[in-house]
């Protein structure tokens, strides 16, 4: 199978990515490719049956410890969580972190997140030239502001650990990728050791404090990874939701008034963001332990990467009729934004929580918000991972 090359499309692939996608799937299911990232080869799976059916494929491992040496990457993570982990480990891990993530701990956070929101767009507004970055102003603040709430941590050193999110996530250098890892993982350490010695009422003090009825707790090492994963998968997702569907609702002028006219719409908007210009282009990586069969093809075993395009799936004609048109009414759901199978995100009831009030507070705040840049010059975030633009310009009367 020749290798696509989509590290050598540059720029217009990050900006675009679904014509390329779009054109792989009406070849087939599996392609093999060359990733942005490091110039690693992968098998990228394409369109919303196969990729539904790869994501809950048991055939298909988490676990760092199965991928092929070969591989020019490596785990970012500061040590083991969900998101690396395979069952019976996973079921485990999940467990102990799901019971202090229920729905009702979700939605009592609801007025917090309305009382930031509210200070965060009073501070934007307040701006002598009625402009501002939206990423900076709202998108990025509002979730980080949250997690840190949840897990305890409101002196978190948010810039850098920022800068060491995007460059771990995105960053094609793998060097750049390892650097920033490896400096989270120290901050990682400092805080869970700064949050055993004064532990308090909230989520990372349960971790580290609280046991299942069996007396199972989260190791030293899995305390690192899930903190990681939460205090990264906790903002990361919901930041580009909001700016992405701010975006799509600001280039789209009757689905912005229609959503206006009726804000009580505003959760399947959410719903349509996320599979229109959802902020996972791929999930995190999957390897062969043994020949496995997508659409098809079949997969080498030996720990080959396998990328699954979430992306390209929602915008599959055959499961979303048009889907390249952003539409309110839609119904999206069945959309894979979140993931699909016991991967599925567990934070995702607070990243729509969060995208619901962001979207509506700012379109009631400011009636002529406007796009404060062309579409084209949007500068996108790179690799093929998390999608969303790096600042989104916009101007507002206020």
């Amino acid at each position: 199978m020749d290798v696509v090359d989509l590290a050598a499309l540059g720029e217009s692939f990050t900006r675009d990515p679904y014509p390329v996608y779009a054109g792989l799937r009406a070849r087939g299911a599996v392609h093999r490719i060359r990733m942005p990232e490091g110039g690693a080869e992968a098998w990228l799976v394409v369109g919303y049956e196969a990729g539904r059916a790869a994501l809950a494929d048991p055939g298909l491992s988490k676990d760092w410890g199965k991928a092929s040496p070969s591989l020019p990457l490596g785990a970012i993570s500061s040590g083991p969580h969900m998101l690396r982990a395979d069952p019976p480990d996973h079921t485990r891990l999940r467990r102990l972190v799901a019971r202090e993530f229920t729905a009702r701990r979700v939605e009592e956070l609801a007025p917090g997140i309305q009382r930031t929101t509210d200070a965060l767009l009073d501070r934007m507004l307040a701006a002598p030239d009625g402009r501002a970055d939206l990423v900076e102003a709202l998108s990025f603040p509002l979730p980080m502001s949250v997690i840190c709430e949840l897990l305890g941590v409101p002196g978190l050193d948010r810039e850098s650990f920022r800068t060491w999110s995007n460059d771990a996530l995105g960053a094609t250098d793998p060097a750049e990728r390892r650097a920033a890892a490896t400096a989270m993982a120290r901050y990682m350490a400092e805080l869970v050791e700064d949050k055993r010695k004064q532990p308090g009422d909230d989520l990372m003090s349960a971790l580290i404090h609280g046991c299942d009825e069996d007396g199972d707790r989260l190791s030293h090492e899995e305390l690192l990874g899930m903190a990681w994963l939460l205090l990264v998968a906790g903002h990361e997702t919901t930041v580009n939701l909001i700016s992405n569907g701010v975006l799509a609702l600001l280039t789209h002028p009757r689905q912005l008034a229609a959503l206006r006219a009726d804000l009580s719409s505003v959760d399947a908007a959410v719903e349509e963001m996320l599979r229109y210009e959802g902020p996972v282009e791929t999930p995190t990586f999957r390897f062969t332990t043994e020949p496995v069969t997508i659409g098809g093809t079949v997969v080498p075993g030996g720990g080959e990467l396998v990328l699954i395009a979430m992306a390209d799936a929602d915008r599959d004609p055959a499961r979303f009729p048009s889907p390249d048109r952003f539409d309110i009414s839609r119904d999206a759901r069945g959309h894979v934004a979140f993931g699909h199978g016991i991967h599925h995100c567990l934070g995702a009831p607070l990243a729509r929580l969060e995208a619901r009030i962001a979207v509506r507070s700012l379109l009631e705040r400011c009636p002529d918000l406007a796009l404060d840049i062309h579409p084209a010059a949007i500068a996108w975030r790179p690799g093929m991972m998390i999608r969303g633009p790096r600042s989104l310009p916009v101007r507002f009367t206020g």
